[in-house]
C-alpha cells in the first residue's frame, strides 16, 4: 500500500512564537501523520504568510510550499488535506478540496461559522466520496475513554444527565457538546432551550462568542444535557459531570487540585480517583489518535468517530443554543436555519457588545 500524500492549508506561526494565535494546530496534525511512519508522506503546505509556511516546511522536511492553496490543490496529487485555518474559512476551503477529488479532509474545529455552511461541507464531501473529519480530539483521551467504560459498565446506574462548563458554547463548547454526545452514544436530540449574555465583545479566531450562557437539551431516550459557560474569573471548575441514577462521575481540569477523573460508585458514598496514566483531556497525544483513526479508516474502511455526522450533531447543539436565545424559546430539532444566530443578533443591534 503506497503512502498517503498529505498537504496542509493554514500552517500558522511556529509554536511558541510570541503573540501567536491558533496554537500551532498544523504542527499538531503533522506530528500525528509523522508518527505513522511510512504510511503518510508530508508533501506540501500552503499559507498566506511566506515565513510561516517556510518555517513549517523546514520543521517537517516538506519539499514544496505555496502562498495560494488553490495552486497547491491543482499541482499536487494529494490524498489528504489538513485544514488548520480560522472557522469562517472552513466551508469554502473544504468544498474546494472536495472538488479536486481528495480522499479525505481533516479540519480543525469548530466546523464552520454558520449552520448552513457546516451542512454544506458535509453534503458536498458525501456527494464526492470524501472522508471529512474534525479535530474533536478530547473524546480520544484516556480520561474520556475510562469514564465511558465506567458509564457503560453501569458503575453509576442509568445515565440521567450530562453537564459541562467551559468558556463558550462554540470554540471550546464544540468539544464538550461532542463529548456529551459521545457519552450519550450519539443519541438524537429532541430539543434545545438556552439563553445568553453578550455585553463585552469577545472574538475567538475572528468569531463572536457569548460571555455567558446556559443551555439545556434533551436526548430522545430521556437523558438531559446542561451546559454553563462563563469567563475566566467564574468559569465552572468541573469540566464535565455524568449524573447517574446511582452514582456520579466527574472530569476535572488539569489546573484543579483534584483527580482528572473520579467516580462515586453506586452503593458507595466516597469519591474514588481513576488512574488515567497522567493524561488530561487536552494532551497532544489525542491529536495523534484522531489522525491514526482517520488514516486507518482510509486504509481499511469504516467511519471515523470524528466524522462529519458526529461533528454535525455537536455543531447543531451550538447553533440551536444560540437560536433558542434569539427566539427566546425552545428549539425543536432538526434545526432549520442557515445563518449564525449570535452574529445575526449582533448585526441587527439586538445584542450590542462593547469593545
Amino acid at each position: 500500500m503506497s503512502a498517503l500524500r498529505i498537504g496542509f492549508i493554514g500552517t500558522g506561526r511556529p509554536r511558541g512564537t510570541a503573540g501567536s494565535t491558533g496554537f500551532g494546530m498544523a504542527y499538531q496534525h503533522a506530528d500525528g501523520y509523522r508518527a505513522l511512519g511510512g504510511r503518510c508522506d508530508l508533501v506540501a503546505a500552503a499559507d498566506i504568510v511566506q515565513e510561516n509556511v517556510q518555517a513549517f516546511a523546514d520543521a517537517y522536511d516538506i519539499p514544496r510550499t505555496y502562498l495560494d492553496y488553490h495552486q497547491m490543490l491543482e499541482e499536487e496529487e494529494l490524498d489528504v488535506v489538513s485544514l488548520c485555518t480560522w472557522p469562517h474559512l472552513h466551508e469554502q476551503m473544504t468544498v474546494d478540496c472536495a472538488e479536486v477529488g481528495l480522499r479525505a479532509v481533516h479540519c480543525e474545529k469548530p466546523m464552520a461559522d454558520t449552520w448552513g455552511g457546516a451542512r454544506r461541507m458535509a453534503r458536498v464531501c458525501a456527494q464526492k466520496g470524501v472522508q471529512l473529519t474534525f479535530n474533536h480530539m478530547r473524546r480520544f483521551s484516556k480520561v474520556m475513554r475510562n469514564a465511558k467504560v465506567l458509564l457503560d459498565d453501569g458503575q453509576i446506574g442509568d445515565l440521567r444527565r450530562i453537564e459541562f462548563g467551559r468558556y463558550n458554547l462554540c470554540d471550546t463548547g464544540t468539544h464538550w457538546f461532542d463529548t456529551a454526545n459521545y457519552f450519550a452514544d450519539q443519541t438524537p436530540v429532541d430539543w434545545v432551550m438556552a439563553q445568553l449574555h453578550y455585553a463585552k465583545k469577545k472574538l475567538v479566531f475572528g468569531a463572536h462568542q457569548e460571555n455567558q450562557a446556559l443551555a439545556l437539551w434533551r436526548y430522545s431516550d430521556g437523558v438531559f444535557g446542561l451546559a454553563l459557560t462563563s469567563g475566566e474569573e467564574d468559569i465552572p471548575r468541573v469540566h464535565c459531570r455524568l449524573l447517574g441514577s446511582e452514582g456520579l462521575i466527574e472530569i476535572h481540569p488539569a489546573e484543579q487540585d483534584a483527580p482528572r477523573l473520579r467516580i462515586r460508585r453506586k452503593g458507595g458514598s466516597a469519591w474514588e480517583a481513576v488512574d488515567c496514566q497522567g493524561e488530561t483531556v487536552h494532551d497532544a497525544v489525542n491529536h495523534g489518535r484522531v489522525i491514526a483513526e482517520l488514516v486507518h479508516c482510509l486504509e481499511h474502511g469504516g467511519t471515523p468517530e470524528t466524522g462529519a455526522q458526529n461533528a454535525l450533531q455537536a455543531t447543531e447543539l451550538v447553533f440551536a443554543s444560540w437560536e433558542s436565545a434569539r427566539r427566546r424559546g425552545r428549539v425543536d430539532l432538526p434545526l432549520e436555519i442557515e445563518d449564525n444566530p449570535l452574529v445575526a443578533m449582533v448585526e441587527s443591534g439586538e445584542l450590542n457588545p462593547r469593545d
